[in-house]
């Protein structure tokens, strides 16, 4: 203890005698003093006079031509297939099938019939293939295990 302080206690005094000895120097400012934040000068592009010119600028890069007429999506003529019977047909399993084999029919099969492939109105029958392909592979899976 020095002079009936701790050593911690003769730290911090000292410390706080250093920042009061420190004189505080303004930082570099930008700014008009005076003036608020939200003054700005009246540029001469800004004025009445040429606001015609800006928006005649803007309006030139707008389209000018009529509206294009949307055409109604066609549906896919595959997405027709909703039996069981059509999509087996479409997957072409056949008995002697290996795991690898099914695993490649179902990928080539939803590359050409994922639902996110077509229009938003054809999306309900393309999933309906999709998970009927997807049952019908998975059930020729379950008869390998079995066999096997």
């Amino acid at each position: 203890m020095l002079f009936g302080k701790s050593l911690f206690q003769s730290v911090v005094d000292r410390l706080a005698d250093e920042e009061e000895d420190e004189v505080e120097v303004p930082e570099p400012s930008f700014r008009v003093s005076g003036l608020s934040t939200s003054f700005a000068t009246e540029k001469i592009e800004a004025s009445p006079v040429n606001a015609g010119l800006r928006q005649d600028a803007y309006l030139f890069l707008m389209s000018q031509g009529e509206p294009v007429e949307t055409k109604a999506p066609i549906k896919p003529p595959h997405l027709e297939r909703l039996t069981v019977e059509q999509i087996a047909e479409d997957l072409q399993l056949q008995d002697h099938d290996s795991r690898d084999v099914l695993q490649e029919r179902r990928r080539l099969f939803a590359k050409h019939n994922h639902p996110d492939t077509v229009h938003t109105d054809f999306r309900e029958p393309a999933n309906t293939r999709m998970k009927i392909a997807n049952l019908l592979i998975d059930e020729a899976m379950r008869r390998l295990d079995t066999v096997a």
